[in-house]
């Protein structure tokens, strides 16, 4: 089998001859690109060329997350400029203006100001969301899947689910809670917005080539809590995926914080899969906690970064790498949670591919 028909296999629970690897090397390879220290091996070699050399699988949302496309209705005039390495961002609607800041360095930024914190800004974000509509780019989606090839199976993730979207975009996470307990009405009224507007959404990806889809959430127990999580998000997971079972899609939610309060709702939340998930040292729950908790849902990743570092034994990468495969197979699509850090020693990377790659090849089921 391919990794592209072990991929798709695995998620759909259906036999393969092995589980398939995929470290997730996009942060440490623009990183080491951008500050010109990628090893003298790989100096000369494209992304693809090292996971191929690597004898890796990928995630192929940089591929195909491009052919997802946003557009914001015609009466949203929305403008972007740089002062001093901070871009704003200005929304001017017919029922108000509302702006967003962001401190960008090469390779990542931070939040300073969020578009939405009043009860006015949400009402003009509301009139955003309920115009912005979304189409597919079949076109450009031919043109990656040729490029993948057979390195993996088509996936993109699609905006986060409703609380997690005023957490991480549009409200910030103090601002959030406050209003939560402050002014709930508008929290509530933001989410049935976002649920609504997201539908249209949902039609394009029903009807799009991609089967494997992710909802890109970082969900953290800290920020959602469990009465969070059953009021908010779990409702939205369970219509997200029941829509997007019926047009033949897999879906799968990336959990990357402190999620033991969160772990009893794997089995709950329509998932086919969660990605992500961090053992210690990094999170708070042991790789067997994971394994009682998921029961059949596939694991995506699984493998703790700290263990890619350089001064840390080798010895206890070989023993994780061991113990996940024994684990979770078949159902898993093996990988670093939640991905490999740019200190990491790449050959580390390497491996674990070489410990996947000799596994005898049998069914597993």
């Amino acid at each position: 089998m391919t990794f592209r028909e072990r991929t798709l296999a695995i998620l759909a629970h259906r036999p393969v001859d092995k589980i398939v690897y995929q470290p997730r090397i996009e942060h440490w390879y623009n990183v080491n690109k951008n500050n010109g220290t990628l090893p003298q091996r790989y100096k000369e070699m494209s992304l693809l060329d090292i996971y191929d050399d690597l004898r890796c699988s990928i995630r192929t949302y940089p591929w195909f997350n491009c052919c997802l496309k946003v557009h914001e209705d015609p009466r949203v005039k929305v403008e972007t400029v740089t002062v001093d390495q901070v871009r704003i961002t200005r929304w001017e609607t017919p029922v108000g203006t509302i702006e967003s800041h962001h401190t960008f360095t090469d390779l990542a930024s931070h939040t300073e100001k969020f578009p939405v914190s009043n009860p006015d800004d949400a009402r003009v974000m509301e009139y955003i969301l309920r115009g912005r509509t979304w189409s597919f780019d079949y076109e450009l989606f031919e043109k990656n899947d040729k490029l993948i090839g057979d390195r993996a199976a088509p996936m993109i993730y699609i905006p986060r689910v409703n609380f997690q979207r005023l957490l991480i975009e549009i409200m910030g996470f103090e601002q959030t809670l406050y209003a939560l307990y402050d002014d709930k009405p508008t929290v509530d009224r933001l989410v049935k917005v976002i649920d609504e507007s997201d539908q249209q959404l949902l039609d394009v990806v029903c009807e799009c080539p991609v089967q494997l889809i992710n909802y890109g959430d970082n969900v953290d127990h800290h920020f959602a809590t469990p009465r969070i999580y059953e009021e908010y998000i779990l409702p939205a997971y369970l219509a997200r995926s029941e829509k997007l079972h019926a047009a033949g899609k897999y879906t799968f939610a990336h959990w990357d914080g402190y999620i033991k309060n969160l772990l009893p709702y794997a089995q709950k939340s329509g998932l086919d899969g969660i990605e992500a998930l961090t053992p210690v040292p990094q999170g708070d729950v042991t790789i067997e906690e994971i394994k009682e908790a998921l029961g059949d849902v596939v694991l995506l990743d699984g493998i703790p970064m700290t263990c890619f570092l350089p001064h840390e034994p080798i010895e206890d990468l070989i023993a994780q790498t061991r113990k996940i495969i024994e684990l979770f197979s078949p159902n898993l699509i093996l990988g670093v949670s939640d991905e490999p850090s740019p200190v990491c020693d790449i050959e580390r990377v390497r491996l674990v591919a070489d410990i996947v790659n000799d596994l005898p090849e049998k069914p597993l089921q």
